[in-house]
């Protein structure tokens, strides 16, 4: 698996930066753990069950499925081993099950916020909704960031997108 390293910079900023972060730092080991939990034992099958679980939203690539396997190799937590077919079957080992099984959790939180994400994206293929959303977040950004924004102004702010959310739930 080293010879990936190489090409881990060349690689990185092939998504966009955006989409490069799915996952943060110490997630993507919990949900190739998870994924080698269930059924894949190959880089390419777990870059496939990625894209499932991201509805095709993100496709990490080799520059980041291969260093991070190293990572859990070298903690033990998966092991790697060279086929006749020149291929590396991957596999959880107890320590990494036991891993898995203490950061539940996380990996719930971590489904759940990809399933929002996935929504999001879905929404974002709307063109005027992305219109819509990236106008309210340009003006978030601009009342917020750039002016000297009181308190009782952010307390109005959060008001009325409760209220828009509220209403939004409430649409028949």
């Amino acid at each position: 698996m080293r010879h990936h390293h190489d090409r881990t910079h060349s690689e990185h900023h092939h998504g966009g930066g955006r989409r490069q972060r799915f996952f943060g730092h110490g997630e993507l080991r919990l949900v190739i753990l998870h994924l080698l939990g269930q059924n894949a034992s190959h880089g390419y099958e777990l870059i496939k069950a990625i894209e499932t679980l991201t509805e095709g939203n993100y496709s990490p690539s080799p520059g980041v499925i291969y260093p991070t396997l190293d990572a859990l190799q070298e903690q033990q937590l998966i092991t790697v081993d060279d086929e006749e077919n020149g291929r590396r079957a991957i596999a959880i080992t107890p320590q990494g099950a036991q891993w898995l099984a203490k950061n539940e959790a996380s990996l719930a939180q971590i489904e759940a916020r990809v399933k929002a994400r996935n929504a999001g994206y879905q929404l974002r293929k709307n063109p005027q909704m992305k219109r819509a959303l990236d106008n309210f977040k340009a003006v978030l950004d601009l009342r917020v960031n750039q002016e000297e924004v009181s308190a009782a102004q952010l307390k109005q702010i959060i008001g009325i997108i409760d209220r828009a959310a509220l209403e939004i739930s409430q649409l028949d």
